[in-house]
């Protein structure tokens, strides 16, 4: 199956439908995604508007190039160009000799240097070989690499790339732009349906990771990318490099060999939240790949655990008597919440928290289920009419999850990991639950970072974060997660 359908209509040249799209972003905009999941957003002419900047417009402007809410490189292309190169060599380059730009000229390269034709007489015998040479470079383009958040304003504010390179030149100081040359794959966003189908493929081969810069795109198994509201089969057979658009329905007794994919079905519709350029930068820098896992050993994660737990119930001990004492007085004993979650294997464990609800808490779930603002098996209502006075201080600075050091010291959780759940959330997804009881739960995890608290959304970025976390897991994603925490807390 290839990543295009191949019944365009070829004989009604007036009536050229669209070419599939996949996760709501069709070829152009995988392309700029794909370079974001690398820390580098693509700018094109006329992105903005030629007007001079107001005084509001600039203020906007500096809240969105600030350093947590910009990309580390701009990648300044014309309006059809669709580029493919690495990136890697050139960032070395440009980490050395800090310029305000790289002027790269990119090259496609024939595969071979020379054709070798076999030459016949008219009775089909054998005259001779020839060997015809031919230009290594098959195609050519000029590009710009900068950290220069203003060039790239100007780039954008360009009508077209002549004009866009002019007034580069005009912001860079002299000699402030070094040239360099790259091997590359390029391609037109406006090809036809055949091309754009082999740059798809191209950018599959390459991006081993789409899901870090998507919505609800997540690793159904190794190499198979599929957005959450596909319908796969469990018995189904899909085999590697494989994506699966919105919508898309693998039957039970399908089997789907990639490269390749299931684009998206007419109809679904896929929201694509903004780039969050703060985990980009992060994730982009630990290089998460698969088999990074091992990175992060479980018998030093386990003395990390041990450790920072122990220094966490230590450093907030004269908190407890404290929370217990309001607990108490306001909605009296008991000042602690246990509730069954599963652990590594699906082994159960008393999870411990501080009370946030009134004692009849599940006794009026039932009452207020109306409210209830996630999907799937998750409960959350907003201004929860059963939480306390004292439990909305505790949610708020999340100091109604402290007891649950004393898990992380009892082996049954971790510092950093999977949302803790129990066994009846566990069963809505099998994959996920095998992989996410592959490793001990989570006092915070990337859920509870990045979680958006969108309606009809929870869930689905629940499975999304923790797939993620299992997959990636290493020592800077853990103490990542722990800063970002932190700074939730405090904010």
């Amino acid at each position: 199956m290839t990543l295009l359908t191949e019944h365009l209509e070829r004989s009604e040249p007036k009536a050229v439908p669209a070419l599939p799209s996949f996760w709501g972003l069709d070829h152009k905009a995988l392309h700029d995604r794909f370079w974001a999941s690398r820390g580098v957003q693509v700018v094109r002419p006329g992105m903005l508007p030629e007007d001079k900047p107001t005084p509001e417009s600039i203020r906007g402007m500096r809240r969105r190039v600030g350093r947590r809410h910009r990309a580390d490189f701009y990648l300044l292309l014309g309006d059809d160009d669709l580029v493919l190169f690495r990136l890697a060599p050139l960032l070395d380059r440009f980490g050395w000799l800090k310029p305000g730009a790289m002027r790269l000229r990119l090259v496609e390269q024939e595969p071979q240097p020379y054709l070798e034709v076999v030459e016949t007489d008219e009775h089909d015998r054998l005259k001779r070989i020839s060997r015809r040479y031919h230009g290594r470079s098959r195609a050519t383009l000029q590009a710009w690499l900068t950290a220069d958040a203003k060039a790239a304003w100007a780039w954008a504010q360009s009508r077209d790339t002549a004009a866009a390179r002019k007034r580069i030149k005009s912001i860079l100081q002299h000699g402030a732009v070094i040239p360099a040359t790259a091997a590359a794959r390029l391609f037109k966003a406006s090809a036809s349906a055949a091309q754009v189908d082999q740059f798809l493929l191209v950018l599959q081969r390459i991006w081993h990771r789409p899901g870090a810069t998507l919505d609800g795109v997540y690793e159904f198994s190794l190499g198979v990318w599929v957005h959450e509201s596909a319908r796969v089969a469990p018995s189904a057979r899909l085999i590697a490099p494989l994506w699966i658009g919105a919508g898309a329905e693998i039957g039970a007794a399908s089997v789907v060999v990639g490269p390749g994919g299931v684009a998206d079905q007419p109809g679904s519709e896929v929201a694509t939240r903004p780039i969050d350029w703060e985990y980009i930068r992060f994730a982009s820098r630990s290089r998460f790949a698969h088999g990074e896992a091992a990175a992060l050993s479980r018998p030093g994660k386990r003395l990390f655990d041990i450790a920072f737990a122990a220094a966490a119930l230590l450093g907030t001990a004269i908190i407890y008597p404290v929370v217990i004492a309001v607990i108490v007085i306001e909605d009296g004993w008991p000042p602690f919440f246990v509730h069954r979650r599963q652990t590594i294997g699906g082994r159960e464990f008393p999870c411990y928290k501080f009370r946030t609800m009134c004692r009849n808490a599940e006794a009026m779930k039932a009452q207020v289920a109306g409210a209830n603002i996630c999907d799937g098996p998750q409960f959350h209502i907003d201004d929860d009419p059963r939480v306390l006075k004292v439990g909305r201080i505790l949610r708020k600075y999340h100091l109604d999850e402290l007891p649950q050091f004393w898990n992380v010291l009892l082996g049954h959780m971790s510092v950093v990991g999977p949302r803790p759940s129990p066994d009846r959330e566990n069963q809505f997804c099998p994959t996920w639950r095998e992989a996410r009881l592959s490793v001990r739960p989570g006092v915070t995890g990337l859920w509870q970072v990045r979680r958006t608290r969108r309606p009809e959304n929870d869930f689905q970025e629940w499975i999304r974060y923790d797939l993620e976390y299992v997959q990636n897991q290493n020592w800077r994603l853990d103490l990542w997660i722990i800063a970002q925490t932190i700074r939730k807390m405090l904010v």
